[in-house]
């Protein structure tokens, strides 16, 4: 048969090639966020630098991602429009329906570079299939992630910065100690009772984390700390002051922030103070930082928010209130104001945090009324301390800006050693002698030995070294014997004081506080993880010779030794302790330094 001339040969359709993504350009920041996520559950011992790198890098990545994504990825161009403004939309929803704990810092530096890491896995291991359907798997799989985060909630984070997280429908630590409380306004009654002898009057007590008169038995095994009371409490960063039989401290309860008084015995509540206030933030959680100081018939305590009150320590009476956010910043810092009050003859002083002169503030102990103001750096987590630096009396005041000194009577500045740092700074200067002085910094920059001798002209600095053997974040340390004895971060670790060199590092305790008993060279140390344990104050080795688990949860405040008793407490509870005393048999009552019993 023949063809005809014009008649048009066909051929078989041929099936139309989906256009495959441009993924090569995307796998680098692919792998820097994946490996910022194992970093964060991983590292344990933070540098600065490598913590910057592991927070904000993955940001960077994110944006890194949508420019590839619009300009470089080959999809059809609906297709990135579709997935930017879907993506997009998804976050909103998210954000809209996400739990509080969860928002700011912790949407963008928890949230979306999870999700972003995620959805960037999705459109690469979802690319063959073509822009169209790697587009809706990958945002089926964001929605997927999202929705995974507006199931949980924030509980605060580690001292390694590690999250907390839990179902939002489980209740709280908080929520489950307000369900104890009677529904009706607690009572201040009168105490016939007297205060009793101020033995721990303010944070880190009498003489900063030292206490003198004390020698512990080693032999925990045969003779254990006794618990003699424990029981639930609000959150808070604040320690214990004692007076006599009544401990002093500070709690969130709800709407509420509080000052607390509990009886030394029995742990039993006495009054309570209460102020409309509630503080809280990422890392932290909820509640006050402080730690109350009794002085005379006054007890004075700061809140997270601002507010100074100053009380009556038998019955909670207000007998004034100060708000630091009119007359110092007006703002809180981001942790909150966490200075403890300091009571310098008939003048309280606080960090306030103001401009120009109004750094640190002191108001009369009996009328509340402004005394005086001096400058200081607009943020810190320390507390304005009492010292004697040579050969004057002045209080020291660590900050961003470095570290200054201030005549007590007058608030003028006697000299300022400037060391600036615009992380943090939440620990307390340590002098070492006369003329000596450590300042301690977090975020992995270590510590400074400075001296500072008078002159015709004022004062003369010295700088003796730096050291990044000692990085101590909010956990403050102790010298003895020529030698300094901190956490390293959250690893126990011994410096010489005379070089800043390390002597040996071990022992991990978190981010923990501990205090120095010098008579027997002891030291006590309250774990990140609520376990007191016993070391011996050893420049050779880490000597560690007992242990006790005392409180359930993360533990950062600072513990009471009064005698033998040890008052401990953490955001969920406290708990009081008897102490072994070395020298006695378990059937001796214990004694207390220079005779009587306790």
């Amino acid at each position: 048969m023949s063809v005809p001339s014009d008649a048009v040969s066909v051929t078989p359709a041929q099936p139309i090639q989906k256009a495959r993504l441009r993924i090569w350009p995307v796998l680098p920041f692919l792998a820097y966020m994946i490996g910022a996520q194992i970093a964060l559950r991983t590292i344990t011992n933070w540098d600065r630098n490598v913590m910057m790198l592991v927070i904000f890098g993955p940001v960077v990545c994110m944006l890194a991602v949508g420019l590839w994504w619009l300009f470089a990825s080959r999809a059809a161009w609906r297709d990135r429009i579709v997935g930017l403004v879907c993506g997009g939309a998804l976050a909103g929803i998210a954000f809209a329906l996400i739990d509080p704990t969860m928002r700011g810092f912790g949407f963008m530096f928890t949230v979306l570079p999870v999700v972003a890491t995620v959805a960037t896995l999705a459109i690469v291991v979802f690319s063959r299939l073509g822009s169209r359907r790697a587009t809706v798997a990958t945002l089926v799989v964001s929605a997927i992630s999202f929705g995974y985060w507006d199931l949980v909630r924030h509980d605060g984070m580690s001292g390694d910065f590690k999250p907390d997280i839990h179902w939002r429908w489980e209740k709280t630590a908080e929520d489950k100690f307000l369900a104890t409380l009677p529904t009706n306004a607690p009572a201040k009654a009168a105490s016939v009772e007297p205060l009793g002898e101020v033995t721990w009057p303010q944070f880190r007590g009498p003489q900063n984390g030292v206490v003198p008169g004390v020698v512990l038995d080693v032999a925990w095994t045969a003779r254990p700390p006794k618990q003699i009371w424990r029981h639930m409490v609000g959150p808070g960063w604040s320690s214990f002051s004692v007076a006599g039989n009544r401990l002093f401290t500070q709690e969130q309860r709800g709407a509420k922030e509080v000052v607390v008084c509990y009886d030394a015995k029995t742990g039993a509540e006495r009054w309570v103070h209460e102020s409309p206030a509630r503080f809280t933030e990422t890392m932290g959680g909820a509640g006050p930082r402080a730690t109350p100081t009794i002085a005379g018939d006054r007890l004075y305590a700061l809140g997270a928010t601002g507010l100074l009150d100053c009380l009556d320590p038998l019955t909670g009476e207000s007998k004034w209130e100060r708000d630091l956010k009119k007359d110092g910043r007006p703002a809180p810092p981001m942790w909150g104001f966490s200075s403890s009050p300091l009571v310098v003859g008939d003048k309280v002083v606080v960090y306030a945090g103001g401009e120009k002169d109004k750094g640190v503030v002191a108001y009369d102990t009996k009328t509340g009324e402004l005394r005086w103001s001096a400058p200081a750096g607009n943020h810190t987590y320390s507390s304005p301390q009492l010292a004697t630096v040579a050969g004057r009396d002045v209080i020291l005041m660590l900050d961003n800006s470095g570290i200054s000194a201030i005549d007590p009577a007058t608030g003028q500045p006697a000299w300022t050693y400037e060391w600036k740092f615009e992380n943090y700074r939440a620990i307390q200067p340590l002098v070492v002698d006369p003329s000596g002085l450590l300042l301690g910094t977090g975020m992995g920059m270590g510590t400074r030995r400075i001296e500072i001798k008078a002159a015709k002209a004022g004062v003369e600095f010295a700088e003796r070294w730096t050291s990044l053997d000692m990085k101590p974040d909010f956990n403050d340390y102790v010298a003895y014997q020529g030698y300094l004895y901190g956490l390293d971060h959250n690893i126990l670790s011994c410096v010489d004081l005379a070089t800043g060199k390390r002597k040996w590092k071990n022992g991990r305790y978190g981010n923990g506080q501990l205090l120095l008993l010098p008579d027997a060279g002891q030291l006590l140390v309250l774990s990140e993880t609520g376990d007191l344990v016993l070391v011996r104050a050893n420049p050779e080795k880490l000597d560690e010779v007992a242990r006790q688990k005392v409180l359930e949860g993360k533990t950062w405040n600072h513990a009471a030794l009064v005698g033998n008793r040890i008052y401990v407490r953490n955001a969920e509870e406290a708990a009081g302790y008897e102490l072994p005393l070395a020298g006695q048999s378990s059937g001796q009552p214990p004694k207390r330094e220079g005779g009587g019993q306790l």
